[in-house]
């Protein structure tokens, strides 16, 4: 059997629909199998061993924090800060949006969670105050990538974990490009909004007593992201750790809040279980494909094919962008991400590329791939939650898109944007 018959047929099974993680683990089981260098038992060890990380398990713990906080009542509380903030601006609702896509990053860290939530909670008022629903649907979409990078994002949980790379790091290394995002998210919405003549969602400023009173239902809730990075930074607690704090926190709030109920107990199980397995069975699939990609050097391979075409790290960088942008439009971001983290971080670091500063190229990268065509997830989830056909989805998100890729431009070729905070602290 060809060595690359494994690769051959996972992309043959991605291309005929199957799930990516079915795909991942046939793959990995037909070398086991046909390669006949060892057991084919050791492909279900591989499966199994996985599972045994301790830095994993910030997983499902964040996934379980953002759906303790909806069922808390504090994404509600949150939304009304975000709009005592920016509801008086030209396209209110949309600054909103993006406000709130910020604020949710800082303690739950799914794009996919936050554009469920806001095309199920945001656009049906967005659409009642005028607001076109494809445009609406695209701010949602682009402004969920937000989510992702913001500490504690699990896009740079699962890049550190595959990746072996500092979490506390990446933490820091989120905090500037997101903020960054955000403004210029804010910037795009304001130019469309004043072509549009879209109104604010206030008539006037809101006053200072209204914006301490929408600060204080929301206090609780923004003490987690804060509270997750100093914690981290001064060893009060690993990531993982930091993860399990944020669930109890985020019930001891519900409780406080009083909307929190025993009968939430179930649904909140079943909503983080789904989540998690989604994300866990992909990464179980991988580790066992990755032990067929060590066994035949396949990174070393990549590494020095990519080499051979340029030693400079901005050409190389440019490069690895190209091919992250090929690779996303058809595999959706976390896999894609679990697939090629082991395989690309020793090429960077070959070239002098700080693994932190190339995490948050990738992890960007990827999550705006959800937001394109053909495959992107952001794009179906938003779309088939509001209705918006997938054609006028992507007309409407064109000013997002060169927004997102001129980011990301940005955070590839000036790493002192992401390393700067990271450097001072840690």
């Amino acid at each position: 059997m060809s060595e690359f018959f494994p690769i051959f047929a996972l992309l043959l099974g991605i291309a005929i629909g199957m799930p990516v993680a079915f795909a991942i683990a046939a793959a990995g089981l037909l070398f086991f199998v046909f390669s006949g260098a060892m057991p084919s038992e050791v492909f279900v060890q591989r499966l199994v061993s996985v599972t045994h990380s301790f830095p994993l398990l910030a997983v499902p713990l964040f996934i379980m924090t953002g759906v303790v906080m909806n069922f808390a009542g504090i994404t509600q509380r949150m939304m009304n800060f975000a709009e005592s903030l920016t509801g008086h601006w030209v396209g209110g609702l949309a600054q909103v949006n993006v406000m709130l896509s910020t604020l949710l990053g800082g303690v739950a860290g799914s794009a996919n969670a936050d554009a469920a939530m806001q095309s199920k909670i945001l656009v049906p008022e967005m659409t009642r105050r005028g607001y076109d629903p494809a445009f609406s649907s695209a701010v949602t979409a682009a402004s969920s990538v937000i989510s992702v990078i913001i500490p504690p994002g699990i896009g740079l949980i699962i890049y550190g974990f595959m990746g072996d790379v500092s979490i506390g790091r990446l933490f820091l290394a989120g905090i500037v490009p997101g903020l960054m995002l955000c403004m210029l998210m804010m910037l795009t919405v304001g130019l469309i909004a004043k072509r549009a003549k879209l109104e604010p969602a206030y008539a006037h400023r809101a006053t200072g007593r209204e914006r301490l009173r929408a600060l204080r239902g929301a206090s609780l809730a923004l003490m987690v992201p804060f509270g997750i990075v100093i914690g981290i930074r001064f060893g009060f607690f690993t990531p993982t750790e930091a993860g399990a704090m944020a669930v109890l926190f985020s019930t001891i709030v519900g409780l406080i809040y009083r909307e929190l109920h025993w009968r939430d107990i179930q649904p909140i199980l079943q909503q983080t279980i789904q989540a998690t397995a989604i994300v866990l069975l992909i990464i179980c699939a991988a580790n066992a494909f990755g032990f067929y990609m060590t066994w035949e050097e396949i990174p070393k391979r990549v590494a020095d094919g990519m080499l051979a075409l340029s030693q400079n790290p901005y050409i190389l960088l440019l490069l690895i962008n190209l091919l992250l942008i090929g690779v996303g439009m058809f595999v959706e971001g976390t896999a894609a991400l679990i697939i090629l983290a082991p395989i690309l971080v020793p090429v960077v670091i070959q070239v002098g590329i700080d693994p932190v500063h190339f995490g948050i190229v990738m992890v960007l990268n990827l999550t705006i791939a959800g937001v394109t065509p053909p495959l992107g997830t952001l794009m179906f989830t938003t779309c088939a939650i509001t209705g918006v056909s997938i054609g006028n989805f992507i007309r409407a998100a064109v000013p997002f898109y060169i927004m997102l890729f001129l980011a990301l431009m940005i955070l590839t070729f000036v790493p002192a944007v992401s390393l700067w905070l990271p450097d001072l602290w840690m």
